[in-house]
């Protein structure tokens, strides 16, 4: 090793020692946790390569302040999006699960939960965004590439085909069909076509329905992908498993909503999905803090995003428990006050889990980029992953080479 390499090594482990800052950002200046977040002294490259004389050198930001800009999103606004945006979007595949197996009453509920939830939804997006016009200037392209470009219009057509079949579902409950003996008395001229109308409202109704529940299957997960595509290492991290820990979050919100909402004697699908969304939601937590790793997972068990998602564990599975109880009880025990009481129960604590969720996530996210080390020690990571596997490859290469002339 030249004696300018050893000079440089020793002045950068000075400079770490006289600033006396962390080497993960959170230790004291005690040297004790190298760039890589593992304990350890010097090391020495096998197979007669480089040699290193003194520690490396400590991992630092400047003066303490994050790599990246965290976002400066709100979260009320931010985080109620994501919330209300997965309980329009299940809550319309609900509704449409509802209409072809001839649940009326538990559709119709559901078409009013989901159309006031994605008008919140909304509403919380564009107080972030400060203006209206700022919203109606995402509507002016349509870019593939773009989370919230897609988002943007993918909202506006739930929305559009959410309202059109509740409003087609309100229409045919509300107005009676025309008496023909009015028809008859009516003045000369064309007969107004109200009864071909009214015929057409459940075709209408049905369509809509369908077209919501299959847009809302992208509501439901795309704020997955928005938070995913930043930098946010505790967002960008779990790109893989964050869609379907949202899908399984709003699928558990949109059956609390239905078991609140809906009458007793047509909310066992909503039971059912209760119980198989808290479980595939535990299960695709547990995979998102493995795939993370067990540094940037902190920020899930750690400080507020911490207990946001025990909260969650605990109101989902409270919320799942009664719903799997109350489709225990019989048919008509179903009816009576103390099963109302127990699914009410159920459902609110749902909705409440998903809310936790959710903003945990949030929460997570940002805590993971205000502090510097679950930015750089994991590219550090990878790096050195990188160039372990290119040594052995390398190696394995010398070894090939060196045995062909032998063999021959």
């Amino acid at each position: 090793m030249s004696e300018e390499r050893v000079v440089g090594e020793r002045t950068d482990t000075e400079r770490a020692s006289a600033n006396g800052q962390a080497g993960d950002g959170r230790q004291g200046g005690d040297g004790r946790r190298n760039g890589s977040g593992r304990r350890g002294g010097g090391r020495r490259r096998g197979g007669g390569g480089e040699q290193l004389m003194v520690d490396r050198a400590e991992f630092r930001s400047y003066y303490g302040r994050p790599v990246i800009k965290a976002p400066s999103w709100s979260p009320l606004d931010i985080g109620g999006y994501f919330f209300l945006g997965g309980l329009a979007g299940a809550g319309s595949l609900l509704a449409a699960g509802a209409e072809l197996t001839g649940r009326r009453r538990m559709a119709r509920a559901m078409r009013i939960s989901s159309l006031a939830a994605v008008s919140a939804s909304a509403a919380a997006l564009v107080h972030d965004l400060g203006r209206p016009a700022r919203f109606a200037n995402m509507l002016r392209v349509a870019k593939p590439t773009s989370p919230m470009s897609m988002g943007s219009w993918l909202l506006t057509a739930y929305g559009s085909a959410t309202g059109a079949a509740l409003a087609a579902d309100l229409a045919g409950a509300a107005v009676p069909p025309p008496p023909r003996i009015r028809l008859r008395l009516a003045a000369p001229g064309p007969a107004p076509a109200v009864g071909p109308l009214l015929r057409a409202l459940p075709a209408v109704r049905r369509s809509a329905t369908l077209a919501s529940g299959a847009l809302g299957a992208g509501l439901a997960t795309y704020t997955a992908v928005l938070a995913a595509d930043t930098a946010v290492p505790a967002w960008h991290g779990a790109r893989r498993e964050l869609p379907f820990v949202f899908a399984a979050s709003a699928a558990s919100a949109a059956s609390g909503m239905a078991l609140l909402a809906s009458p007793p004697g047509e909310s066992g699908p909503a039971r059912r999905l209760a119980v198989a969304s808290t479980a595939a939601e535990a299960v695709g937590t547990r995979l998102m803090r493995r795939s993370l790793g067990p540094l940037v997972s902190e920020v899930y068990e750690q400080g507020r995003g911490g207990r946001l998602m025990r909260a969650a564990e605990i109101l989902s599975a409270t919320g799942a428990a009664g719903a799997a109880v109350g489709g225990l009880l019989p048919a008509a025990a179903r009816r009576g006050t103390a099963a109302r009481v127990l699914a009410g129960l159920s459902g609110a604590a749902l909705l409440a889990g998903s809310v936790c969720t959710r903003l945990g996530v949030f929460h997570a996210g940002i805590a993971s980029a205000e502090d510097p080390v679950y930015t750089v020690v994991p590219q550090r990571e990878r790096l050195a992953a990188a160039e372990s596997r290119a040594k052995e490859a390398a190696a394995k290469s010398e070894a090939g080479t060196a045995d062909g002339p032998r063999r021959g």
